[in-house]
């Protein structure tokens, strides 16, 4: 049985930490939690003592230290491939890597305008002409995945992968900021806000005791 440890931000905030405690969660392998709060005046030191990098997430798997969502996920996907985080047919394997490369590499108004915050509904705020274009792109790349792959169950290539791990946190920007969506769309958020593993980590965060102040 692999070591498997998860170094986060506050869940209630923490967008990358989401992508890749999500990924851990649903490959169903038992894994240890730490949470370092952001914003502190010890975080930055915390997290050097976890990871090189002084960010967060980060894995630590059988002694080795992985950094970065994305890494992590595909970590994650190649040690436990009956968790099925990459999908079987390699034509839906690159397009799942080319969306979920979109989404770590881009989108920095929608980031900027409506950062992801569970402790407070923020309906009407940030919607900005940029953060709004940048829904409109990730909603077209979704209608057109669940095109592709509607039949095979609610996530973007059917079952849950990567890519969901990856936009996991657009979701619940979008419920925070009350963005009006195509049914499609909808559906899809509402599949991932159902997750158990998205409705506990959600319940933590509301749980946390620390409150940061975002723009």
């Amino acid at each position: 049985m692999a070591s498997l440890k998860i170094i986060i931000g506050n869940k209630a905030y923490s967008s990358w930490s989401l992508r890749a405690w999500l990924g851990v969660s649903m490959t169903g392998e038992p894994f240890e939690e730490l949470v370092i709060p952001l914003d502190e005046p010890d975080t930055r030191a915390r997290i050097l003592a976890e990871s090189p990098s002084g960010k967060v997430p980060a894995l630590q798997i059988d002694g080795t230290v992985v950094w970065d969502s994305l890494a992590i996920l595909e970590t994650l996907a190649e040690r436990f491939p009956s968790a099925g985080l990459l999908p079987e047919d390699g034509e839906a394997r690159a397009r799942m890597r080319a969306v979920s490369s979109e989404m770590h590499a881009g989108f920095a108004p929608l980031r900027r305008d409506m950062p992801m915050d569970l402790k407070r509904d923020r309906h009407g705020e940030g919607h900005t002409p940029e953060a709004l274009a940048d829904v409109r792109r990730v909603t077209e790349l979704w209608g057109d995945c669940r095109q592709r792959s509607g039949s095979a169950g609610p996530f973007l290539f059917g079952r849950f992968t990567i890519a969901d791990a990856m936009y996991a946190p657009v979701v619940t920007r979008l419920l925070t900021y009350g963005v009006a969506l195509d049914p499609v769309s909808d559906a899809y958020c509402r599949a991932i806000d159902d997750l158990p593993a998205m409705q506990a980590w959600r319940a933590a965060a509301l749980a946390e005791p620390w409150t940061l102040e975002r723009p």
